[in-house]
Parts: C-alpha cells; sequence; structure tokens
C-alpha cells in the first residue's frame, strides 16, 4: 500500500505570516513554502566580493545594494524568492507595510552552484523578466571564473555576453560599473568541493 500526502497550499499571506516567525528563509512558489538551503563559503565570497566593490565604485549615485536577505516579490508568478544580491535604481518600494520585501530591482546577481543552476538559467529567470524595471541578470558560477550576463534592449529582448579566465572584466549594462573576475573571485578555493 502506498500512502499519498496531501501537499498543502498556502495563501501568500499564510506565507508571509510564516515566514515572519521562522528561523531558516522559505521561499514562496505558487503557494508551495519551500525551505532555501544555506550556501557554501565559496557562494558567499563571490556575492560578497560583488556586494562590497559596488558601493565603492558608484559612490554618491542613486543605487542601493542588497545582499542575501531581502526578499523579493514577483506577484505575477505568486513567488517571493531572496536573490544573492539585489540592486535597487533610487529608493527601494516595499510591498506592504514592512521594510523586508521588495518589488523594483534593476539588477539581480545569482551565484550559480550545482543545485540551482539549471533553476536560476531558466524558470528563475523567466520570472525575473516579469518585473516591470529589471534590466539586467548576473549569473556568476561558483566552481570556475565564468560569469553570465542578460542585458535587457528592449520588451522581450535581452542581450547575452559571456566572460571567463580571471581577466576578464563584466561591464554592467544598466550601471556604469565593471569589476573583474578576478575581484568577483578574489579568496575563492575552487578546490573546496562543497554541495
Amino acid at each position: 500500500m502506498v500512502l499519498q500526502i496531501e501537499k498543502r497550499y498556502y495563501t501568500p499571506e499564510e506565507y508571509l505570516e510564516f515566514e515572519d516567525k521562522a528561523e531558516y528563509k522559505n521561499e514562496y512558489k505558487g503557494g508551495e513554502i519551500i525551505p532555501v538551503t544555506g550556501g557554501t563559503t565559496n557562494h558567499n565570497k563571490i556575492a560578497g566580493n560583488f556586494y562590497k566593490k559596488f558601493p565603492l565604485t558608484v559612490q554618491g549615485q542613486a543605487y542601493d545594494i542588497y545582499i542575501g536577505d531581502v526578499k523579493l516579490s514577483i506577484p505575477r508568478y505568486r513567488l517571493y524568492t531572496y536573490p544573492d544580491v539585489i540592486v535597487i535604481k533610487g529608493k527601494p518600494i516595499y510591498e506592504g507595510t514592512g521594510t523586508t520585501t521588495i518589488i523594483n530591482p534593476l539588477l539581480i546577481v545569482e551565484v550559480l552552484s550545482n543545485s540551482t543552476k539549471n533553476y536560476d538559467k531558466t524558470d528563475k529567470f523567466k520570472y525575473y523578466r516579469s518585473i516591470p524595471g529589471f534590466q539586467e541578470y548576473i549569473m556568476i558560477d561558483q566552481y570556475s571564473f565564468a560569469v553570465e550576463q542578460f542585458a535587457k534592449q528592449a520588451e522581450g529582448q535581452w542581450i547575452f555576453k559571456e566572460y571567463e579566465g580571471e581577466e576578464a572584466v563584466l561591464v554592467l549594462d544598466s550601471i556604469d560599473f565593471q569589476i573583474t573576475l578576478r575581484d568577483i573571485y578574489e579568496r575563492v578555493n575552487f578546490e573546496l568541493i562543497e554541495e
């Protein structure tokens, strides 16, 4: 006999209430609450390296950058997620009355892992593209000097560029900012196998 367990679906309001009390991060996708697994040390270093370099370069300009703990709401797909890095132009626009969930990213950076890279490159990118002001998506490989960039040119039209090798320089399209892959991967040990 096979025991079937009924899947429970939550409303966005139930998810947000649950998330406020949770001791760990959870994403929300179409009624399901999905625990977010912890990242590796390399994953954390890569996101941190991008995060720490960005404000130094765009000082005095109207950009805010957030890392890891700010929730992004994507209403069209009934999705709440935690991108690795979010850049906003101007002031953040919040969903609801709190300051934990935003709806207006200009640029999103995801550090790819073996367990998430297919989702990050396909469905997640489709979800991000539904956000009206979203202009640029950067995917950073965790295991080698490799970065993929998608920059919006017009509605439904995105230009793809790839960068490989530590001497390559990632040049953003939506913001006057560039960073070498050497700086992105500073102190990352590719010999560590963590998943």
